[in-house]
């Protein structure tokens, strides 16, 4: 079962490459890893995607709070959550594809950030199958490249 969970570290060297060496030392696969600091520059949020069972994510979760720089753990699938990717796809815009290109980036409320004389470069946000279903459409058309930024999630606001 996929998780995305959320680690609260301290902003400093060589932290980020004590998480990511807790996954590895233990055969554990990061599937999406995105780190960046939050309101406060001392402190990082980093979001991992992660799949494993109940007991393998209790464990994971157990390592991390081990690890001297990290202030908080969440395993968001347990909450009601929100989550996003960016993905910016390079795909073929000859003059006869150019206006179905168009169409389909406009319907899932994508961008135009870069034009060449034969591609266009696409920004899609969304969660995970809305950036596959764009993927899937765009790829007939000739996809030159895709670049992904990985997973960010966030707890939804409390209904009262």
């Amino acid at each position: 079962m996929k998780h995305t969970i959320s680690v609260l570290l301290q902003n400093k060297p060589g932290v980020l490459s004590r998480v990511t060496g807790l996954f590895s030392g233990r055969g554990f696969n990061i599937e999406s890893l995105t780190v960046a600091e939050t309101l406060d520059p001392e402190v990082s949020c980093l979001t991992l995607v992660t799949r494993g069972d109940d007991m393998i994510i209790e464990q994971i979760t157990k390592q991390l709070h081990k690890l001297i720089d990290v202030i908080k753990v969440t395993d968001m699938s347990e909450l009601d959550y929100i989550e996003r990717e960016m993905v910016l796809i390079r795909v073929k815009a000859e003059a006869h594809f150019r206006a179905e290109v168009l169409r389909i980036i406009d319907i899932f409320r994508g961008k135009v950030v870069d034009v060449g004389p034969k591609s266009y470069a696409v920004e899609i946000t969304g969660n995970a199958q809305k950036i596959a279903a764009v993927i899937d459409l765009l790829r007939p058309l000739g996809i030159q490249e895709i670049v992904r930024t990985g997973v960010v999630a966030m707890a939804r606001a409390k209904k009262r």
